[in-house]
């Protein structure tokens, strides 16, 4: 057997013995909260179209519309001749929504990620990222290839230790999520702020599953600690870095920076990520844009998913699951070991509820869980429905 091959098969025949393997779910189609799968309809709850804007027909026109104009693909990089007035429009429009100068849109958050952590930071200066990051921030604090330093998870004091101890040396980026997206919890931010202040260090903030969702206007995570206001917006302009995705509650696919309008000339011409990759598809900026319009215009969106997230969580609490200190609209249901996950998923499977088992090592060992996620599209039927669901399956394999 070749090499490679015996690698490749060594390697499945581990991850299935440790219930580790992955499999695709292919849909047959999908609605707000409702997949259909080899020709069963679950109610889905693994969705982060936190506001069922993915499927709101003013976004699914300006597609359509966009796409008669402008075609199925952008054509070439922003750089070439794949910018167009679709993008700069979103663009604008975020930019306004974030209270900042400017922002540039990636193809996807994950590229802006791996693009921009090593444009900010050379081998000469050091990183400090926060244990439970995403994949794609680490892989992009890998590609800075400078030091990385991991503090504990949301420790300031840790944190204050590591800058004290590197600040007076190096320059310093402190990278972390707003609202973490597997536990749910949110960063410390006003310490962060105070900290990085004090240490004279940058703050790379990813808020992919905070904007739409968190803060009075669902600005974000920053809006929610109200620390964008004042002093520290201006602040913020020179000293934080904002990361955020379309894909989350706006609904479509992208991602995006924010920041000073230098921030933003840097980026397009530093992030590799931008100027080696073809343009997000104008179809897409377009129905991001009219997304992003519509979540400023309709409030009482957010309103019905957070009161759907309240009455969940007090529901799973009230049943004795254990839920990590989650203050946001992922609520995971943590197990402990992959096996004890899959069966879960299984049984709520069988009870027509899609909520796939999350294991390493998309997280820690003994931290295997099902994630999931409410959206303002779910009706209170379906919730109830949920709720006796889990109650049923975490009895029958004595969760509970």
């Amino acid at each position: 057997m070749h090499t490679l091959h015996a690698h490749i098969t060594r390697s499945l025949a581990a991850r299935e013995a440790q219930h580790l393997r992955r499999h695709l779910h292919t849909l047959d189609r999908s609605s707000a909260t409702t997949i259909s799968v080899a020709g069963q309809s679950l109610l889905s709850m693994a969705s982060n179209n936190y506001l069922g804007l993915a499927n709101h027909p003013d976004v699914v026109h300006a597609a359509q519309q966009a796409l008669l104009e402008w075609g199925v693909g952008a054509g070439a990089s922003r750089l070439i001749s794949g910018s167009s007035t679709c993008h700069h429009r979103l663009e604008t429009a975020l930019a306004q929504f974030k209270r900042m100068e400017a922002s540039l849109v990636f193809s996807s958050g994950y590229m802006t990620n791996v693009g921009m952590i090593p444009a900010l930071i050379d081998r000469h200066g050091l990183i400090l990222a926060d244990r439970l990051c995403h994949a794609s921030l680490l892989d992009g604090c890998r590609l800075a290839k400078t030091p990385l330093r991991v503090f504990h998870h949301n420790d300031m004091d840790h944190l204050r230790r590591l800058l004290a101890k590197y600040t007076a040396k190096r320059p310093v980026l402190v990278v972390t999520e707003g609202v973490f997206s597997m536990d749910g919890d949110l960063a410390p931010l006003p310490e962060l702020l105070e900290l990085v202040a004090q240490y004279d260090a940058t703050l790379y903030l990813d808020d992919a599953h905070g904007t739409g969702v968190m803060g009075p206007h669902g600005r974000g995570t920053l809006e929610h600690y109200q620390a964008d206001r004042g002093n520290a917006s201006t602040w913020a302009q020179d000293a934080l870095v904002q990361m955020g995705t379309l894909s989350k509650a706006i609904g479509v696919s992208g991602g995006y920076i924010v920041g000073s309008r230098n921030l933003i000339e840097y980026a397009l011409n530093a992030a590799r990520s931008f100027v080696y990759s073809t343009a997000l598809p104008p179809a897409l900026a377009a129905a991001a844009y009219t997304a992003l319009s519509l979540l400023e215009m309709e409030p009482a969106r957010r309103a019905r998913l957070w009161a759907n997230r309240e009455y969940l969580f007090a529901e799973l609490t009230a049943l004795g699951f254990h839920l990590p200190p989650t203050q946001s609209p992922i609520l995971p249901i943590v197990v402990h070991t992959p096996e004890q996950a899959i069966r879960l998923a299984q049984e709520l499977f069988k009870r027509g509820i899609f909520a796939p088992a999350i294991r390493p090592p998309t997280v820690p060992k003994h931290q295997c869980r099902l994630r999931l996620t409410v959206t303002a599209d779910h009706t209170s039927e379906q919730l109830q429905y949920v709720v006796q669901a889990l109650k049923d399956a975490g009895e029958a394999l004595r969760l509970l």
